[in-house]
């Protein structure tokens, strides 16, 4: 895929995360945290498994390839799901968007830096500490 079609989907990935977010809130609001999450995951899972089948048959017996530290990610989706349906109607979407995706970079250029969890060595340089600098400071504006 082209670097414009690379930027154009994660756009796209975006969006849904945004609206997703706002769905999410308003499922909160309305039935509470556990049960948002719960909808969320199964109704995803269960077009996630159709989708699977569907294209391929599945390929789960390259599981075991998989660092074991990679399969907790279902896990951490759990505490990304349930902390975006509890703080959007909490905070508003900016905020919470804003604080998420901070968070996100910061994390990122971590382990790009010292190549965790099996990420790429990116050294951080002058640059980029420039940008993550002025992420906490418009973090801070937003927030505010």
């Amino acid at each position: 895929m082209s670097l414009t079609g690379l930027i154009i989907l994660a756009a796209v990935g975006g969006v849904a995360v945004t609206i997703q977010g706002q769905f999410m809130g308003l499922m909160d609001k309305n039935i509470g945290t556990l049960e948002s999450v719960f909808i969320t995951y199964f109704s995803g899972g269960i077009f996630a498994a159709v989708a699977m089948i569907a294209s391929r048959g599945g390929n789960l017996k390259a599981v075991q390839t998989v660092p074991w530290y990679a399969l907790s990610s279902g896990l951490l989706g759990l505490v990304i799901v349930g902390t975006i349906s509890y703080t959007i109607p909490r905070l508003g979407l900016s905020k919470a968007f804003t604080i998420i995706v901070a968070s996100q970079f910061l994390v990122a250029a971590l382990l790009d830096h010292y190549g965790l969890l099996g990420a790429a060595i990116r050294p951080m340089d002058l640059s980029r500490l420039a940008g993550m600098s002025f992420l906490v400071v418009g973090v801070w504006l937003i927030v505010r």
